[in-house]
């Protein structure tokens, strides 16, 4: 009678042993949408299989364009433009790659794209810092009135701004200058970042007052509180900023075909539409490819970066 009593208080199914514990601890530990417990039930099976075969067929409904890309850069013309289409090459083509960079210039055009990127990124990080660095920490008057002006602008269609910026560029304002078929074009559009500069505003209003409140009495100066305090614990959201920069003007289309019409300084995605006409279909498919290569392996290298970067700043605590 004794030793049943014992097993029983020693068994895995006690609520209170250590054994019940420790299986509760584990659970808890797992954040999980759905927990383990719940899965062993008929209705967390079922809803654990739906939600994955949703996860499954939007995954491949956004990668089947690439798929289909990568795949018709190494067929034949007669091939890609067969219908049904096929899944597969029927031979592989690597040399469609090689045509395409030659064919196209895509050295001249990438070497374009680059350089507009880096531009517009410098500009975004020195203004676009210096006006959520004073809208954050400064505390101008009508700040907030600023930055809901600000804010406000997002809530206006891209297209609409075309026109005004277009005709800014061909005659700007007290300069009187044409800035067209030059990267100023580019760069100056792109630093009235309103998204960006919100962003930097929230991460550096997380950033504690204690800190500034300690540089301010040692004798720092708010531009050296921003140099050597703000911007070296900004790095996160500085590389989210930096990301969305190089990636907003390598994919920008219609900008950049109105600013640049010279064929020598256009960008990769206007130079291969420029140079489209004449050119086999699988090796249009090739060079585009190529121009996607790019902005997809900054998204695979940074992704964490970039998650991190957005959440930066979010809590307090």
């Amino acid at each position: 009678m004794a030793s049943s009593t014992l097993v029983s208080r020693r068994g895995p199914g006690r609520p209170g042993s250590r054994k019940a514990r420790r299986r509760d601890a584990d659970l808890g530990r797992q954040r999980t949408l759905i927990s383990p417990a719940q899965l062993g039930r008929p209705r967390g099976k079922a809803v654990y299989r739906i939600v994955f075969a949703l996860v499954v067929a939007f995954t491949l409904a956004f990668l089947g364009p690439l798929y289909w890309m990568v795949t018709g850069g190494l067929k034949t013309t007669q091939e890609v433009v067969q219908s049904p289409p096929t899944a597969f090459p029927s031979s592989i083509h690597t040399e469609n790659y090689s045509q395409a960079w030659n064919v196209m210039d895509l050295a001249q055009l990438l070497f374009n794209t680059l350089y507009y990127a880096f531009g517009a990124l410098a500009f975004q990080l020195v203004l676009d810092v210096a006006a959520a660095y004073s809208l954050s920490k400064l505390r101008p008057m009508f700040g907030k009135v600023i930055l809901g002006m600000m804010l406000a602008t997002l809530m206006i269609p891209a297209t609409v701004l075309v026109v005004p910026q277009y005709l800014t560029v061909l005659d700007v304002p007290i300069f009187e200058r044409n800035l067209l078929n030059s990267p100023w074009a580019i760069w100056l559009p792109s630093v009235t970042n309103a998204f960006n500069i919100f962003l930097l505003k929230r991460f550096f209003d997380s950033v504690p007052g204690e800190l500034l409140d300690a540089a301010a009495i040692d004798g720092a100066s708010p531009l050296r509180t921003l140099r050597s305090i703000i911007l070296p614990i900004s790095r996160p959201i500085l590389g989210v900023v930096s990301i969305f920069a190089v990636v907003g003007v390598w994919k920008d289309f219609l900008w950049p075909m109105l600013t640049l019409p010279d064929p020598g300084k256009q960008t990769l995605n206007v130079g291969i539409y420029s140079l489209s006409n004449g050119v086999p279909t699988n090796v249009l498919i090739a060079a585009l490819t190529i121009a996607s290569v790019p902005t997809l392996l900054i998204f695979l290298l940074f992704q964490r970066n970039i998650m991190s970067g957005l959440t930066a700043g979010g809590l307090k605590g």
